[in-house]
């Protein structure tokens, strides 16, 4: 599939298909495209927790996700918590910020790569969708993140089952100045 035609019919999807399952190999063939995303001076800070066994999935909606995100994917069968290393993009050897975005830049970066995960879902047949409404403290106490990453969103991975309508987008010109 065209990067054109993927981005234009990759949507937000809130209901999945029960009863899939997705491969850890087709899992790990995502998160391998998405270090070819670019990162500040190449710190590849992004770091991601794929949770796809039955059990975890749902304790990880119940624990972890307010009710209305824990129905929009409550039959998705992986999620991905993404998160960045703090005080790395943004920054140099000495941990000084190297601009006024100091961390900015990791979720800047991680921005990137999430884009370049729910992109490669896309083409690879699963919808995604990206919640940045979580409990961040019972995410890292449930999957053991360090306290030195931020952790930013859950990502619902699935096959959809419906077919949601691409919102209205803002024309180009109410986007886009020259000079």
């Amino acid at each position: 599939m065209e990067l054109t035609q993927v981005a234009k019919e990759r949507r937000s999807v809130r209901a999945y298909k029960a009863g899939t399952t997705i491969e850890k190999s087709v899992i790990e063939e995502i998160i391998d495209f998405t270090k070819n995303a670019p990162s500040w001076k190449n710190s590849q800070t992004p770091r991601y927790y794929a949770i796809t066994s039955p059990e975890k999935v749902a304790a990880i909606k119940e624990k972890c996700l307010p009710e209305f995100n824990a129905k929009s994917c409550a039959d998705a069968p992986a999620l991905i918590v993404t998160t960045f290393v703090k005080t790395r993009a943004g920054f140099n050897r000495e941990g000084v910020a190297d601009n006024e975005l100091g961390d900015e830049w990791g979720a800047y970066d991680l921005g990137l790569a999430n884009a370049y995960l729910i992109l490669k879902a896309k083409e690879l047949g699963l919808d995604s969708l990206i919640m940045g409404i979580r409990d961040g403290q019972a995410l890292r106490n449930e999957l053991g993140i360090a306290d030195t990453e931020e952790v930013v969103a859950v990502i619902s991975l699935g096959q959809r089952a419906d077919d949601p309508q691409m919102p209205k987008r803002k024309a180009t010109e109410d986007i886009l100045k020259f000079f």
